[in-house]
C-alpha cells in the first residue's frame, strides 16, 4: 500500500457543470502507506444560489457559502495540494467533471489521473446490495467519520473503502501489494472478470 493517492470529493449545486451547476465544497485526503496522512477541505463561494433540496441533502446553506472563500481561491489551493498525485473518487465521472470545470475557470490544467472506487467496488464487492458509498461503508465495515454528503466525511470514508478494497485483493489473491496499474485494469474489467484480470496481470509481471 505504498503508492500515494489523493481521494477527492465535491459537493455541488447540481449534477452537471454543463447545466450551470457549481461546486460548493471540496475535500481531498492524502492516503499513503495505508493511512490518511494529510487533508484539505473548504467551502467555496461560486456566486450561485444553492437550491433548497441541495441544502436539505448536504446541510450546506447559502449563508455558509456567502461567507466562504471564492471558488477561484479554493481551486488554486486545491490544485497546489493535489499536484500530479493520482486521484480517487467515488463515482469519479461526477467529480472529474467538476474538477475539470472549476480548474478551467482559473486556467489551471488537470493533469492527475483519476480512479473510481465505485467501479472497483462493483468488481471487488459484487455481493453488496448496491454500490453507493453509504452501503459500501457498511458492507466493508469502514468507519463512518461524519455526515454523508459533506465533502470531508465522504472523502475520508472513500479513503477507508479504498484501503479495504486493496486489503481484500491482497488477501484473496495472495498479492504482496496492489499497484495502481492493477487497480486501473480492474476498474475497466468486466464486472465478473476480477479473477481473470488479476491473473492476467500476474502473468504479465512474471514475463518482465
Amino acid at each position: 500500500m505504498s503508492e500515494t493517492v489523493v481521494v477527492i470529493d465535491f459537493e455541488t449545486t447540481g449534477l452537471s457543470p454543463e447545466q450551470g451547476a457549481r461546486a460548493t465544497e471540496v475535500a481531498a485526503v492524502v492516503v499513503s502507506n495505508g493511512a490518511i496522512v494529510d487533508r484539505y477541505q473548504s467551502l467555496m463561494n461560486a456566486g450561485v444560489r444553492i437550491p433548497p433540496f441541495i441544502e436539505a441533502l448536504t446541510g450546506i446553506s447559502n449563508r455558509m457559502v456567502r461567507e466562504a472563500p471564492t471558488a477561484g481561491t479554493v481551486m488554486a489551493e486545491l490544485a497546489d495540494f493535489i499536484g500530479e498525485t493520482p486521484l480517487v473518487a467515488h463515482n469519479a465521472a461526477f467529480d472529474r467533471k467538476f474538477l475539470q470545470a472549476e480548474l478551467q475557470r482559473i486556467g489551471r490544467p488537470q493533469r492527475a489521473t483519476m480512479l473510481c472506487s465505485m467501479r472497483m467496488a462493483r468488481r471487488i464487492y459484487p455481493d453488496a446490495p448496491n454500490h453507493q458509498l453509504a452501503t459500501l461503508v457498511r458492507h466493508a465495515r469502514v468507519a463512518e467519520t461524519g455526515a454523508y454528503h459533506r465533502a470531508l466525511a465522504d472523502a475520508e470514508m472513500t479513503a477507508g473503502l479504498w484501503l479495504k478494497m486493496r486489503q481484500k485483493l491482497e488477501e484473496t489473491f495472495k498479492l504482496p501489494s496492489v499497484p495502481l496499474a492493477l487497480l486501473d485494469k480492474i476498474q475497466s474489467a468486466p464486472c465478473n472478470g476480477l479473477r481473470g484480470c488479476v491473473e492476467a496481470y500476474r502473468r504479465s509481471c512474471a514475463r518482465k
